[in-house]
């Protein structure tokens, strides 16, 4: 870690809740996300600050769960979406539904100038054409096309990603501990994220979410090789250390409002 204390820095936030606030109004879209892999690196703000779209800052947590103004996290999450649902719409049946992929994204976390905390997602590769196109267009976000699959046996969890038309690519694999019975301050900050900041057609909008407690898992990396973190303009050595964190969850139900 390097750098100090910013000049000027905005005064700690209340402690991240573990539950969800709520939505504000109907969601528009639920989706399942199952077998979840957390790996996350702490890092100065100095590395992500320049990365985030206007009206953020990044948001802030030390390893002893302290707000210190200087340590801020990057995160390479991967997880199975399975049961996209669009409420507005009605049930689908079969053919309507968009299918199940993986996904790993890159993302760092977020506060805006009106106290709300998120994400900021860097990229995100999803292994299904189709939603990969969809979800650009719908929302702006870094979607990319990917070759993706999973693998999950014997107490293990692996994901393995290459970015079409590229040599990028992301391999893990984690062997899943004991549950967690109590989340530290950290493990709830690097999870409990009830929102997401977009920056689409000149503004920043915040997208709430809500689902159920997440269900943690302790977790130990196996192996891992990843280029997607340094891609999306982090240091390219930081995957080349082992995680500060590592956490597996079953999975939760997740539902989406509108941004605003």
């Amino acid at each position: 870690m390097t750098g100090g204390r910013p000049t000027g820095a905005a005064p700690s936030l209340p402690a991240v809740a573990s539950v969800a606030p709520g939505l504000p109004g109907r969601p528009w879209i639920s989706q399942d996300w199952l077998d979840v892999v957390f790996l996350h690196w702490r890092v100065d703000v100095s590395a992500v600050a320049p990365l985030l779209p206007a009206g953020t800052r990044p948001d802030t947590m030390a390893v002893d769960g302290t707000d210190d103004g200087v340590t801020t996290w990057v995160g390479l999450i991967a997880f199975r979406f399975e049961d996209t649902r669009f409420p507005p719409l009605g049930p689908l049946g079969r053919t309507g539904r968009i299918g199940d992929f993986v996904e790993v994204n890159v993302r760092v976390y977020t506060v805006d100038e009106q106290g709300q905390r998120g994400v900021v997602f860097l990229s995100l590769d999803a292994g299904k054409l189709l939603p990969t196109l969809g979800a650009r267009v719908a929302t702006g976000l870094p979607y990319r096309w990917a070759d993706a699959a999973v693998r999950k046996r014997d107490g293990r969890v692996g994901y393995a990603m290459r970015r079409h038309g590229t040599h990028l690519r992301s391999v893990l694999d984690v062997r899943v501990g004991p549950a967690i019975t109590e989340p530290t301050a950290l493990e709830t900050f690097l999870t409990a994220r009830w929102g997401m900041h977009v920056h689409r057609a000149g503004a920043t909008r915040f997208w709430p979410n809500e689902h159920d407690t997440w269900a943690l898992h302790r977790a130990s990396v196996v192996s891992l090789r990843d280029d997607l973190v340094g891609a999306a303009g982090l240091p390219f050595a930081l995957t080349e250390l082992p995680p500060d964190s590592v956490l597996y969850s079953p999975g939760v139900t997740t539902r989406f409002g509108a941004g605003r």
